[in-house]
């Protein structure tokens, strides 16, 4: 299976530290689908928006970003990360990302999650008591459609489908649904259980944090009957490249700072991380993929050896970096990391087959 590389945003509107600057929900927008089509043209294999119901961020509708994206990239594929699914109707989540897939001749897929940020379960009518429930009904339905149509089906959270045409259907066979899980072993279980790939979240802490949730996620897909070696599996962490070491974590530092105080879950709420900290989460045995392309390398390395995670997908930016620097990490990541990564990991397999 090869190793995949890609990029996600949550598209965050947040106020420059070194400026003051506060970019415009237009500037924004307009900022991620060109990052979107330079992940494309620098050879990177996933680009990734993320969905937030706040003004600080402009992903209320990923789907429209991605088919913004879809029109302006030619092999990347598009995904949700994450589709909040618990507070969705999966009837339009398909028909919005079959509409993607129909774009892009193939390209859409969805990370389906129940949400961190749940500021969309009151906006759109739901009980967080209900969190757990609605994500495996939703789930569930999302399932049935994209498998089967038309379609019966019945649940608790949403009207009845009575042999329902559900269209448009996938531009191929089928459109990829991943399940996002931020470390919960239940969830981990769960998305083994039902044979789905998994994306797995790693915020902060030391690279071997999901030792135990990728070893349930195996185990609980090997007990249902799936091959759980044939499973796609990706990790999904934030970073960022620089042409050294120092200048990466300069240049990341003060952004991705402001933005887990201002813009990580519910407002006044933040995440003070003291530059000490930052560079302790920068670490060679810590999460965070942030340094020069060989540092980069070596850790997607070490992930794949630690968890056999054929994709990884990095949030760079975050915190409102500056368009430039924002594009130049792309190019770094497209051009220098993953070549080696890619190169690396095949001669790794064919050595084990």
């Amino acid at each position: 299976m090869p190793f995949e590389i890609g990029i996600m945003t949550f598209g965050e509107l947040t106020e420059d530290p070194a400026t003051g600057a506060l970019p415009s929900p237009g500037q924004r927008v307009r900022e991620t689908i060109e990052q979107a089509q330079v992940a494309d043209q620098v050879g990177l294999d996933v680009f990734g928006v993320g969905e937030h119901h706040r003004t600080d961020f402009v992903g209320s509708a990923p789907a429209i970003l991605l088919a913004a994206a879809a029109e302006k990239t030619e092999n990347i594929k598009l995904t949700s990360s994450v589709t909040v699914l618990s507070s969705e109707d999966p009837v339009r989540v398909w028909e919005q990302f079959a509409t993607i897939d129909l774009l892009s001749a193939g390209r859409a897929e969805i990370i389906a999650g129940r949400g961190s940020y749940t500021e969309s379960f009151p906006l759109f009518g739901y009980e967080l008591k209900d969190y757990a429930d609605l994500f495996r009904e939703k789930l569930d339905l999302l399932l049935k459609i994209r498998d089967r149509n038309p379609l019966t089906w019945s649940g608790r959270f949403r009207a009845p489908l009575i042999d329902a045409d559900i269209a448009p259907r996938a531009y191929g066979e089928t459109i990829p649904i991943w399940v996002g899980v931020g470390g919960s072993p239940a969830s981990a279980i769960s998305t083994g259980r039902l044979g789905l790939p998994m994306a797995l979240a790693l915020l902060l802490g030391p690279m071997t944090f999901h030792e135990e949730t990728f070893r349930l996620y195996r185990a609980a897909a090997a007990r249902a009957g799936h091959d759980a070696d044939a499973l796609p599996i990706s990790i999904n962490v934030h970073g960022f490249a620089g042409r050294t070491s120092q200048s990466a974590r300069d240049t990341m530092y003060p952004y991705f700072a402001r933005g887990m105080m201002e813009n990580n879950h519910q407002r006044g709420v933040g995440l003070r991380l003291p530059r000490a900290a930052f560079e302790a989460q920068s670490s060679p045995a810590a999460g965070l993929l942030v340094g020069s392309p060989q540092e980069i390398i070596d850790k997607l390395l070490t992930y794949h050896e630690l968890y056999r995670v054929n994709r990884a997908i990095i949030q760079m930016g975050f915190g409102g970096m500056p368009q430039k620097q924002h594009l130049d990490a792309i190019e770094l990541l497209g051009t220098e990391v993953a070549p080696v990564v890619r190169r690396e990991v095949a001669l790794r397999e064919k050595s084990v087959a």
